[in-house]
């Protein structure tokens, strides 16, 4: 199920109409075709397959509730040079013995758009490890980095990298969204072969290119799903997506600012200036988001009041001059100014 997520140097010029892909017309040789729902046929057909690489694609019934857990791979596509196989593994009464080995085989090239996510799908709802596996985005980019700028590993559409290298189109349409677990139809079974023999076609145009750029590696575009572990082409070292050599070419313009019309004034929050402080018979009052508090502290009145005046004394603390009977009283803390007349 191949991701249509693209990137690549964006131009102002649209692309042309280009015919739409088909396998029956498309195949350099003539192709047969095997829709297969047996494991022990899948098995026959697939020690007849001729050596060399293949297109590979992976369908699943989508889960139209959101949130919801994905439904299982329930057909695995592989084109060769001949050959198309359509494996309904989800009607198959087990998993084809010949379909692990050839998924298993490091000589034999995997190769498609976003397989990576596939090749751990894959492990996660049947168990199988998928060895060397050829993204050809990723592939692209290596070879033909003048075309391709940005993100290495910035994913490219198979549809875009068919019209690139191939010169068709990939048509998608609802055959895309449709239940993959019922016996498919003769639409779906073209769909899931247009999609595999397009992976094996733009390999094909893809690998010629890499005699004629230097510092090209496997490393830089292989990979193996090992045991759900992502591995190198031969399934030995942990492997990440890299390629020392690629230029991404210059970072993207920066955004332009909005209008300052349009920018929101964010609320200041209240400074000091916005809190304000009165004095009621000496007694200090603040006046802020919380309401009016006392002031916990007596307050020396400002020289425009009035002359004389008495000090407050805070309301928590005894407002007579006599003894309170209490024997830790401390007439230190009391202090009466009497008023000049």
């Amino acid at each position: 199920m191949s991701g249509s997520a693209e990137g690549s140097v964006k131009t102002a010029v649209p692309r042309p109409e280009l015919p739409r892909y088909s396998w029956r017309d498309q195949s350099p040789a003539p192709t047969r075709i095997r829709y297969i729902t047996n494991h022990l046929e899948a098995d026959f057909e697939l020690s007849r397959l001729a050596i060399g690489p293949l297109g590979f694609d992976l369908e699943w019934r989508p889960n139209y509730r959101k949130g919801g857990r994905e439904n299982p791979v329930a057909l695995v596509q592989l084109a060769g040079f001949d050959t198309i196989l359509l494996l309904h593994i989800s009607v198959m009464s087990e998993f084809p013995l010949k379909l692990r080995e050839v998924l298993w085989d490091p000589l034999r090239v995997k190769t498609g758009v976003s397989i990576q996510r596939d090749c751990q799908k894959l492990h996660q709802d049947w168990g199988v490890s998928t060895r060397n596996c050829v993204e050809l985005a990723l592939l692209a980019r290596s070879v033909d980095n003048a075309r391709w700028k940005g993100k290495y590993t910035s994913p490219l559409g198979l549809s875009r990298l068919l019209e690139t290298y191939v010169g068709f189109s990939l048509a998608k349409g609802k055959v895309q969204r449709s239940n993959w677990e019922h016996r498919l139809s003769p639409a779906q079974q073209d769909y899931a072969a247009n999609d595999a023999r397009a992976g094996y076609a733009i390999y094909a145009q893809l690998i010629a290119l890499v005699r004629d750029v230097p510092n090209t590696d496997p490393r830089h575009y292989s990979f193996s799903v090992v045991n759900g572990f992502v591995l190198d082409h031969l399934g030995i070292s942990r492997w990440v997506p890299h390629n020392p050599y690629y230029d991404p070419g210059p970072p993207p313009p920066p955004k332009e600012s909005k209008d300052p019309k349009e920018i929101k004034k964010t609320p200041r929050a209240p400074t000091s200036s916005a809190v304000t402080a009165s004095f009621q018979d000496g007694v200090s009052i603040r006046n802020d988001e919380q309401g009016p508090q006392l002031s916990s502290v007596p307050v020396v009145p400002a020289a425009n009041s009035r002359a004389g005046a008495f000090h407050r004394i805070p309301r928590n603390r005894p407002t007579s001059t006599q003894r309170p009977q209490n024997h830790s009283y401390d007439p230190a803390q009391y202090s009466v100014t009497t008023r000049i007349q």
